[in-house]
């Protein structure tokens, strides 16, 4: 029997565990909805039943209750009770910042380094969404040797929770710090001492664990937009080797989870319409940066809350029980 724990089940992101869980319909023979003393006893319609909300405490996980546990509940809850839940022999996939430059908790994105999962001691980390959907493409071309990259990202206001989603559509404030319509703010999380924001720096570190390489120089610039869902970036590669163009976009379009939209002819490259309620990266504008050797720039824009958020961590745990089922 295979058990799994939902934790923060009725926030943005929780929700839309459920409803890629629903659709994957994967082998787990017993879900618990999980969330704060106020959403206790809510009633969330999920598989065809009624699922009673429990209240998230320290007696959870007691007694090897589940055996996966997804969790949404923000830093300070995963820090909390993740280790709590991973003591009671259960494998947390956790979505927050809490543990993902941990040295023995493993960052994963499945289409990279889902092997990296199966080295866990007991919790595994979502990284941000905008480093999953940039380290799709960045692996997909790793074989040309990845020595620089510059990213450029314009985030929608649903990565910022529900309060920025209030923000873009009633033309207040109370989340970003000026409002979000006919805006492009330059600053997501807090700024750090060196000028960067920590949004930023997470792109730049996370980058590196994923794909597991160090020396690669990366740098970034974050910004918020005046859009409801899905992520865009800008994202520019200088490599050591040389490439061909088509090639680049032959690989590209082969590997799982990308979806190339590259046809200037016909004005046909990515839009957060296109992806929003899909699991793949979308990418486009595929061309040569001739203001450097082996350079190259794309755009690729994903659903943050499904692919960067939702559907990666459920796609970590369809790994785990495949693995755990012999399949």
């Amino acid at each position: 029997m295979i058990t799994c724990a939902i934790v923060g089940a009725t926030g943005l992101v929780g929700s839309t565990f459920l409803k890629v869980l629903e659709e994957k319909n994967l082998n787990i023979d017993e879900y618990v909805l999980l969330a704060s003393k106020r959403s206790k006893g809510k009633v969330i319609k999920f598989l065809g039943k009624d699922f009673i909300v429990e209240e998230l405490n320290e007696h959870s996980f007691d007694n090897n209750r589940f055996n996966f546990a997804l969790f949404s509940a923000g830093g300070d809850i995963s820090k909390k009770y993740s280790p709590i839940a991973a003591k009671n022999g259960c494998i947390v996939i956790d979505n927050s910042s809490a543990f993902r430059m941990k040295s023995d908790v493993p960052l994963v994105v499945p289409e990279v380094n889902i092997e990296k999962a199966f080295e866990n001691n007991g919790i595994i980390a979502n990284p941000n969404c905008s480093t999953i959907q940039a380290v799709v493409i960045l692996n997909a071309l790793k074989e040309y040797g990845i020595k620089r990259v510059i990213y450029s990202t314009y985030q929608a206001v649903s990565g910022a929770g529900h309060k920025g989603i209030v923000d873009l559509e009633e033309n207040t404030s109370k989340k970003f710090p000026y409002k979000i319509v006919n805006n492009c703010l330059p600053h997501i999380d807090v700024f750090l001492e060196n000028g960067y924001t920590k949004e930023e720096v997470k792109m730049i570190e996370e980058t590196k664990k994923i794909l597991n390489d160090d020396s690669i120089k990366i740098t970034a610039t974050c910004a918020r937009v005046p859009v409801m869902n899905c992520h865009s970036e800008s994202i520019n590669i200088e490599f050591r080797d040389e490439f061909d163009i088509l090639e680049i976009k032959q690989k590209l379009n082969l590997c799982d989870g990308i979806v190339v939209l590259d046809d200037i002819a016909k004005n046909i490259y990515p839009l957060n319409t296109f992806a929003n309620g899909k699991d793949e990266v979308f990418v486009g504008r595929i061309r040569r940066d001739f203001s450097v050797k082996n350079g190259l720039n794309i755009w690729c824009v994903a659903d943050n809350i499904r692919k960067g958020a939702a559907t990666n961590a459920v796609q970590i745990l369809e790994k785990l029980i495949e693995r755990r089922l012999g399949n």
